[in-house]
């Protein structure tokens, strides 16, 4: 029934999809918690440049910043992030230009977050002599990932159907194989149902465990 299946690596090309998803989680999660930290920031030219980003990124396509990483960092201005492989490049830049637009949504599911912690907390934090970070780190951003768990579940399933953009600069992840695969075989329903059922397989437990993470650690008041 599954014959189409012999002679391609469907295994690792789910493997790529996770490593590109695992790699692009953590790169979005630091810059768009910097990127919420500068938005609530005193000084107004790091809040300028917050919403700016943010207001700029998430109204380009992925495609574009996918392709813009490709044929702008790379053929362009010969920027290679250390590799000297054509793959290992392809899937780096994909790395950074999937961070950078997640980064966008981050950041605006963390500020939602800040938003749900009393004034009252912070200005109790700097009556005692906190700096503006050390008020942030140890007050703040604590209980603004508590409340954005589901947010941030919700921001990672779309991060990782996000990521079959990254076959348009040759990324061999799951979407690259099943393009190959549907042009070599006339199984295009089978083919389709198994991807489908793949990235089922990768998205929906995400979403089940974040969503019993969220109710354990979310703030009572």
């Amino acid at each position: 029934m599954f014959d189409f299946l012999d002679g391609y690596d469907l295994l690792g090309a789910f493997w790529v999809t996770v490593q590109l998803t695992v790699y692009s989680a953590l790169g979005s999660l630091i810059w768009g918690t910097l990127l919420a930290g500068m938005k609530v920031s005193p000084v107004p030219l790091m809040r300028g440049f917050s919403t700016g980003y943010v207001n700029v990124v998430r109204n380009i396509p992925l495609t574009v910043i996918i392709l813009f990483a490709s044929l702008g960092l790379f053929q362009t201005m010969g920027i290679s992030l250390g590799a000297s492989d054509f793959t290992d490049i392809n899937f780096r830049l994909a790395v950074l230009a999937l961070s950078a637009y997640t980064a966008a949504f981050v950041c605006e599911a963390l500020r939602s977050g800040i938003n749900t912690v009393p004034v009252g907390q912070a200005e109790a934090a700097r009556a005692l002599g906190l700096s503006f970070t050390q008020v942030l780190r140890l007050i703040i951003l604590p209980q603004a990932f508590r409340s954005v768990v589901n947010p941030l579940s919700n921001v990672l399933i779309a991060l990782t159907k996000n990521t079959t953009i990254a076959s348009a600069i040759g990324v061999a992840e799951a979407s690259y194989l099943m393009k190959g695969m549907i042009e070599n075989e006339a199984q295009l329903l089978p083919i389709s149902a198994v991807f489908a059922f793949g990235f089922i397989v990768l998205t929906l437990p995400t979403g089940l465990i974040l969503g019993w993470v969220s109710k354990k650690v979310a703030v009572k008041r």
